[in-house]
C-alpha cells in the first residue's frame, strides 16, 4: 500500500498537538485509541494489524524525550537509534539535542507514515528504516533509545536479551519506563523521574511516575 495513503488516514484521523511534557515539540495525535482503531482496521480491510501505538504519546515515550532534551550530552554528537519509535517523538527530541543522525525504527507502516508527517511538523531529519532492525542492525549506532517497550512479557524477554547484546557493542541503552509489570529494574540504572500527565483513556490514572534508565 502506498505511503501516501497510509499519511491521508494519519491527517484525516488525528490532530497536531503539544505532548504535555514536551509543549516545544507537536505531534499528529488522536483523541480516541478505540474508535481510531476500528476506522484502521475497517479502512485496511486485510485481518489484524497493530494497535495505533503511533497516535499518542506515551508516558514512556514522553520522559525520556524530556530527559534527551535535559541532558542533550547522552545523544550529541551521536548517531542515534530509536526503537519501537511510534509517533517518533523521542527521535525528534534526539535530533532538536544534537544527534548527528537518527534512525525512527518501527515495524508498523502507520507509524513509519506518522513519524515522517511528524518529523516534517517539527523541522527534523529522521531515516525511517522499513526493515526488522533487531534482526539487522544498521552500522556505526552510538546509542539505541527505547520508550515503554515492556507492556508485555514476550517481547519485553526479547528486547531486554537483544538490548543485553547493545551493551556488549559498547553501544548505550536508554529506556523510559512508566513502571510496566516486565520491566527489568534489575539490569537497568535509574536516571531520572519525570510526572507524566496521561489520559484516562491510555492509562488507569491522570499522570505517571515515569523513569529513564540506563542499561548497566
Amino acid at each position: 500500500m502506498p505511503n501516501t495513503d497510509y499519511i491521508k488516514f494519519i491527517r484525516e484521523n488525528s490532530t497536531p498537538i503539544r505532548p504535555a511534557l514536551l509543549p516545544q515539540l507537536v505531534l499528529w495525535t488522536a483523541h480516541e485509541s478505540l474508535p481510531l482503531w476500528k476506522r484502521s482496521q475497517e479502512w485496511i480491510a486485510a485481518g489484524e494489524i497493530p494497535l495505533p501505538f503511533w497516535a499518542f504519546p506515551w508516558a514512556g515515550g514522553q520522559a525520556l524525550a524530556r530527559y534527551v532534551l535535559d541532558f542533550p550530552q547522552s545523544v550529541q554528537g551521536k548517531t542515534v537509534l530509536d526503537f519501537g519509535s511510534g509517533s517518533g517523538l523521542v527521535a525528534i527530541a534526539a535530533s532538536k539535542a544534537g544527534a548527528v543522525r537518527v534512525l525512527a525504527c518501527d515495524i508498523d507502516p502507520f507509524a513509519r507514515a506518522s513519524i515522517a508527517l511528524n518529523a516534517a511538523l517539527n523541522e527534523v531529519l529522521l531515516e525511517i528504516p522499513a526493515f526488522d532492525v533487531m534482526k539487522e542492525l544498521p552500522p556505526d549506532i552510538d546509542v539505541v533509545l527505547a520508550g515503554d517497550v515492556f507492556y508485555e512479557r514476550e517481547p519485553a524477554l526479547l528486547f531486554i536479551a537483544w538490548f543485553r547484546q547493545l551493551r556488549q557493542q559498547d553501544i548505550q541503552v536508554y529506556v523510559g519506563d512508566p513502571g510496566r509489570h516486565y520491566v527489568p529494574k534489575d539490569e537497568l540504572e535509574a536516571l531520572k523521574t519525570y510526572t507524566v500527565p496521561t489520559t484516562r483513556e491510555l492509562e488507569d490514572v491522570d499522570s505517571r511516575a515515569t523513569t529513564v534508565f540506563r542499561m548497566k
